[in-house]
């Protein structure tokens, strides 16, 4: 085996920039009238600025890490874990409530979501302990229980907020690394169980989580309250037609559909852009997921590889679970659209995600 030291992958930092301007893009008119609101009539690009700023420290942060040996990154896994885990305990107390959850810490100049940190954590610390461990994966204490110890922390805290769909996003991740990384089906299918019936008995003890499985069975029967968000977000597909209503010319944005600019960017995007919109990121994000686990499959050690699953499959999984929840292929979950949902934690920690994997697909073997 030769291994070879390639340039980053031009083709994933274009998939990423595409996704990055499109974002941009749609969240500016997603949130004119929001932006209306917020600045008491002066400006529609409010949120679309602020988003620019999120987006252009995140690139710098791309640039920084994709040029930083990512094996340097091992270590920082203890760190970052830790810091994560005291920041996820500390937006519990400081934290202001918004409808019904706790999930930033005020800096002032900017909006920290823990959560969205945690989701990078978990995937350093899972990636520096199996690579270390190495055929302890296959042990069910040593390779399941002991890494799962620590991803059972982060969602604990997390499902506090409260934020299923993030717990959920972690929680699957850090089951793909661990297969990834060599642990037995039948291990991983006992905790497997037990986050699903957890799932289970937290949505069905929770009553507004309760009342979202039924409106996602039949959102008509509520179309006024709990129904409401869903048959918005089908409106706003529905109508975009094959090429859209046109860029800016949303109709749903305008107080029809809450969260236009977040968690149903991808709705407001169909009915501007239409399914030739909608479609193009679906192919946009198979893109990513295709060199995303080439650089894993291609990279030379076992610490990059399951990294770079680990950042693949959070990113492609929380698009597909963002785009079933729009599109009511799945209960509500509320959870954002990488790359296009308004959000500075979220963004900045994507791009640095991506940083990473672009400087895991410069180190390849060739046989």
């Amino acid at each position: 085996m030769i291994v070879k030291r390639n340039p980053p992958d031009l083709f994933l930092f274009l998939i990423t920039i595409f996704l990055l301007v499109l974002g941009l893009i749609i969240i500016s008119s997603a949130s004119a009238p929001e932006s209306l609101n917020m600045t008491n009539g002066k400006s529609v690009f409010h949120y679309g600025i602020k988003q620019l700023t999120f987006a252009l420290v995140g690139l710098v942060l791309l640039l920084i890490l994709m040029k930083f040996p990512y094996q340097g990154l091992k270590k920082f896994t203890l760190p970052f874990a830790l810091t994560s885990i005291v920041l996820l305990i500390i937006v519990l107390f400081v934290s202001k409530e918004v409808k019904g959850a706790m999930r930033w810490i005020n800096l002032g100049f900017f909006q920290l979501q823990p959560s969205e940190l945690a989701k990078l954590s978990v995937i350093m610390m899972i990636a520096h302990y199996c690579s270390e461990i190495k055929n302890g994966v296959k042990n069910f204490w040593v390779g399941v229980v002991i890494p799962l110890f620590y991803v059972a922390i982060s969602c604990a805290l997390i499902m506090i907020e409260p934020d299923l769909g993030t717990t959920i996003v972690i929680f699957a991740t850090a089951m793909i690394m661990l297969f990834a990384a060599g642990a037995k089906f039948f291990h991983l299918s006992i905790p497997g169980l037990v986050g699903l019936g957890a799932g289970t008995v937290l949505v069905i003890t929770e009553p507004y989580r309760f009342q979202r499985l039924i409106a996602f069975v039949d959102p008509w029967k509520d179309p006024k309250g709990d129904g409401w968000q869903i048959i918005q977000s089908l409106y706003a597909l529905g109508s975009g037609g094959p090429l859209g209503l046109g860029l800016g010319m949303s109709r749903q944005k305008f107080n029809y559909l809450p969260e236009a600019h977040t968690d149903y960017i991808y709705s407001i995007l169909g009915e501007e852009l239409g399914l030739l919109g909608t479609i193009t990121v679906l192919i946009f994000f198979f893109f990513l997921a295709w060199r995303g686990y080439k650089a894993a499959i291609t990279t030379t050690d076992t610490y990059g590889r399951l990294l770079a699953v680990g950042i693949t499959s959070c990113l492609v999984f929380q698009a597909l679970l963002n785009i079933g929840v729009v599109t009511s292929s799945i209960p509500v979950t509320g959870i954002t659209l990488p790359f296009l949902s308004y959000g500075g934690s979220s963004l900045i920690v994507c791009l640095m995600s991506i940083g990473i994997l672009l400087n895991i697909s410069k180190n390849t073997e060739v046989n």
